[in-house]
């Protein structure tokens, strides 16, 4: 099975592309959420925003699977 990195529709606070990569990589999002927050002060937040927003873009939201639902 390939896998694939997809917005996450459970673990969303704005778009879900931190959510959808602690899913992908099997890590808790709230640990990348505060490395993100960390990374981006660092950064000077213009180079963060736009990588996050270049990534709503590009990162296809999680298809809807009606097997998953209970």
């Amino acid at each position: 099975m390939i896998r694939r990195l997809y917005r996450s529709n459970k673990n969303k606070v704005v778009a879900g592309i931190i959510g959808g990569i602690g899913e992908y990589f099997d890590i808790d999002p709230v640990i990348l959420r505060l490395g993100y927050v960390l990374l981006t002060a660092i950064s000077g937040f213009l180079p963060c925003i736009v990588a996050y927003i270049i990534a709503m873009l590009v990162v296809p939201k999680l298809p809807h699977s009606p097997e998953k639902e209970l």
